[in-house]
């Protein structure tokens, strides 16, 4: 699936539990640019990439 075949509780819920493991110091599946230390933020890179490894089953 492709970012844009998401609803927008399904993005939320994969960037949230994306930021959690981050947070606890999963390691980045993308390049991470110099001075961004916000799971958040890193993982809504990620998913713009679609590099997560996270399956919504419906």
């Amino acid at each position: 699936m492709t970012a844009q075949e998401f609803t927008k509780f399904e993005k939320a819920a994969i960037i949230g539990a994306r930021a959690l493991q981050l947070a606890y110091g999963a390691p980045p599946l993308v390049k991470v640019d110099k001075g961004m230390v916000n799971p958040l933020d890193l993982a809504e890179k990620e998913f713009e990439h679609e590099a997560i490894p996270i399956t919504i089953l419906r």
